[in-house]
């Protein structure tokens, strides 16, 4: 299903409509087929109770599912402008440095905020990590690790750039984790099994004149795989069309390219 992530929302989502409610409308043929409506509106009182209490458990459910997902999505996209940020602040403080460490630094940085940009983002959207942006931000650790505190003129500029290197890590290594990371299986077998019942169950209702119910069914079953898409969409920050923008550090990125004066 991840394929459809790299096409359009919109197509994505119309693509996955369609085989659900060809499936939910056919399964409905099939009972009314079945089963006569008289024999149908026999169940309508008990399982109309039924009905409504399940329609609330499930609501609460993908509720908290959403919440969830959203959470970690609109984290990731902040996480991302904060590790960029740092990236532009390490850069600029790195001028209290001698000319050739600042001129380390800074190339550091940029090859850092490159390898993210042009090769870590793709990676991300199959869970995996950039060797080139581990190999940038060791670089980086390496070179304030080798620096001679006691020559430095001022060593709270230092420890202020140390600290937003380690700051800059951190929030790296949450980025790779919400790329990584997603809801258990178990909880995606709770989702489409409720949203299959909540359909099927729907076959037990019946009203005299077929067409009206077929539509009744497919309205319900858009809504219920519109929902799941968009559980599935935000489940992946970093895969497919509407992935986390990498605006952030592009932005961070063309900014230290001007200022090293790089074509």
């Amino acid at each position: 299903m991840s394929y459809l992530m790299d096409l359009p929302v919109g197509l994505g989502f119309l693509i996955i409509c369609v085989v659900a409610v060809t499936l939910a409308v056919l399964g409905l043929r099939l009972v009314r087929r079945r089963y006569d409506h008289d024999v149908l509106k026999e169940n309508h009182e008990v399982a109309a109770v039924i009905y409504n209490a399940f329609g609330i458990l499930y609501a609460v459910v993908v509720a908290f599912v959403v919440f969830v997902v959203w959470g970690r999505y609109d984290d990731a996209g902040k996480n991302l402008e904060l590790e960029a940020s740092q990236v532009a602040d390490i850069f600029f403080i790195s001028k209290a440095f001698p000319d050739s460490t600042s001129k380390q630094i800074k190339q550091a940085l940029y090859e850092y905020g490159s390898s993210v940009t042009d090769d870590e983002f793709m990676k991300m959207s199959k869970g995996e990590a950039s060797p080139k942006t581990i190999d940038a931000i060791k670089k980086l650790n390496s070179i304030f690790l080798s620096m001679d505190i006691k020559t430095l003129p001022n060593t709270i500029v230092y420890e202020e750039a140390f600290k937003r290197l380690n700051d800059l890590a951190q929030y790296r290594r949450l980025r790779v984790f919400a790329a990584k990371d997603s809801a258990p299986m178990v909880i995606w077998i709770v989702l489409i099994a409720g949203a299959v019942i909540m359909v099927t169950y729907t076959y037990f209702f019946a009203i005299r004149r077929v067409l009206p119910q077929n539509l009744m069914t497919a309205a319900l079953t858009i809504t219920l795989t519109l929902i799941l898409f968009l559980v599935f969409i935000l489940d992946h920050p970093f895969s497919g069309s509407t992935a986390v923008s990498s605006d952030p550090m592009k932005s961070t990125v063309t900014t230290m390219k001007k200022a090293l004066g790089i074509d």
